[in-house]
């Protein structure tokens, strides 16, 4: 038997025992980038340990609270061990948004900061630059290319000299880009930080399905999302902070749980001197202990397997989306970015197009898709500037849109400047199966040698000006 076939064969069986509900439902979901699918042992393991323990609030020292600190703690150190992330602190959040605010309110940005960061970013890295321009730092952006969607290494240095005289310098970029499943070089953890720079990784889209290990890289700040590796429980993520870089972050207020001693008639508190600086109030004690849980789960399959078989199921929807032509010989599909899958993860963006070369809206198409029980994503995915690369906006446009208004819609620009934007992203994940991506190819087969109607045009008012 080929390696293709064992991995069909094993993944195949894990769908029936882990995900039936997929088969039993008839749905078709491609989209775990946006949020990846619960295994059924996960929730039995976990509610079987909820139904027979009984878990106080840990902040206490009775055996209720102790068991929940237990247990808080033992997924904590399973965290630090499957990202080898001796040197760190486990800063539990709710999710991934929350960790990267922690490091935007506590990083020390003043006159005499810079923030430097890849257009290339989810909207919740890309606020952080309202904390340094709020303190009066300088924040600055780096462009991706727009063949391949990957970093310009010659504009980012260059930027990196140009602001590497101010004292507290952040660099932030995303390992993988939620958008187009681009895995950017984490080289430049270490480059950064040999120009003394500090460097936020976002690994939320990289983790799910690629191997990150903190001892081979070490960037200053890591932030993740569990529900999107393993479905189950929503609302926890982590900060990762290395130990050297903890007493960078100043904590400019107190909560409960996180100082040792505080007083009312005197103005004095102490922080906690660990991960509990930045837990604010009640952990949620009830659903961290299935942390572990699902770190145990993806640890049973393996890595690497996870990892081959996504990509073997991204290549051949790749290959055969790329395939499809109108009569007339031009393309159906737009894959955004590299079609080569080296330095890739399992998520891609596309858009779809007429004989005419008229692009169909996403709107119409989620519709459609929608009728057929496909959950793909679409829109910009809280990723602005992949978009207005991939649509071709200038700085102009969007000064001259922002400038004339004080609040409007997607809807309202796409009319203001006459230009299509968003996309379709199709992300792949453990239950994914050869034949779902053949339910979405032989829907994206239904639009060929059609024009695009104008009652999809009329959906998003396009060129209506």
């Amino acid at each position: 038997m080929s390696e293709k076939e064992e991995l069909n064969t094993y993944f195949e069986a894990l769908r029936k025992r882990e995900f039936s509900r997929l088969d039993k439902d008839k749905q078709v979901y491609l989209d775990f980038t946006g949020g990846n699918l619960y295994p059924q042992s996960l929730l039995d393991k976990h509610f079987d340990f909820l139904k027979n323990n009984t878990l106080g609030n840990p902040h206490s020292s009775n055996p209720s609270s102790l068991l929940a600190t237990k247990k808080v703690e033992s997924a904590r150190a399973k965290v630090l061990s499957f990202f080898n992330a001796e040197d760190y602190y486990c800063i539990f959040t709710s999710n991934a948004s929350g960790a990267l605010q922690i490091v935007g309110e506590n990083y020390p940005f003043n006159d005499n900061s810079c923030f430097l960061l890849t257009s290339d970013n989810h909207n919740s890295v890309n606020g952080i630059r309202e904390y340094c321009k709020e303190r009066g730092g300088k924040y600055q952006y780096t462009t991706i290319n727009y063949e391949d969607l990957h970093i310009n290494e010659a504009e980012l240095l260059e930027k990196v000299s140009e602001y590497n005289h101010f004292e507290n310098k952040l660099f932030a970029y995303p390992a993988q880009s939620n958008v187009s499943g681009v895995k950017h070089d984490l080289k430049y953890i270490q480059l950064l930080q040999d120009k003394g720079w500090d460097v936020l990784l976002d690994a939320a889209a990289f983790v799910p399905t690629s191997k990150l290990d903190l001892q081979a890289v070490k960037p200053n700040f890591v932030c993740l999302s569990f529900y999107k590796m393993f479905g189950y429980p929503t609302g926890l993520g982590c900060l990762l902070v290395r130990k050297d870089s903890f007493s960078k972050l100043n904590k400019h207020w107190f909560a409960g749980g996180t100082v040792s001693f505080v007083a009312v008639n005197y103005d004095g508190y102490y922080l906690v001197n660990n991960h509990e600086r930045f837990e604010n109030g009640t952990l949620n004690y009830l659903d961290i202990p299935a942390i572990e849980l699902g770190l145990d789960f993806i640890e049973e399959i393996g890595l690497t397997q996870i990892n081959k078989r996504v990509m073997g199921l991204t290549e051949y929807l790749v290959n055969n989306l790329l395939a499809l032509h109108h009569e007339n010989g031009k393309p159906l599909v737009k894959v955004f970015g590299p079609h080569t899958l080296e330095n890739h993860g399992s998520n891609i963006i596309v858009n779809f197009f007429d004989p005419n070369e008229q692009a169909y809206p996403f709107e119409y198409l989620q519709v459609l898709s929608n009728k057929e029980n496909i959950s793909i994503r679409s829109g910009c995915f809280c990723n602005p500037g992949i978009d207005e690369i991939n649509s071709c906006m200038t700085t102009d446009e969007l000064s001259s849109f922002f400038s004339s208004r004080d609040h409007r819609s997607y809807k309202d620009m796409v009319s203001y400047l006459g230009k299509m934007r968003g996309a379709i992203r199709i992300s792949i994940g453990i239950p994914t199966i050869e034949a779902d991506l053949d339910i979405l190819l032989n829907f994206s087969k239904a639009l060929l040698n059609k024009e695009v109607p104008q009652e999809a045009l009329e959906m998003v008012g396009a060129f209506n000006q």
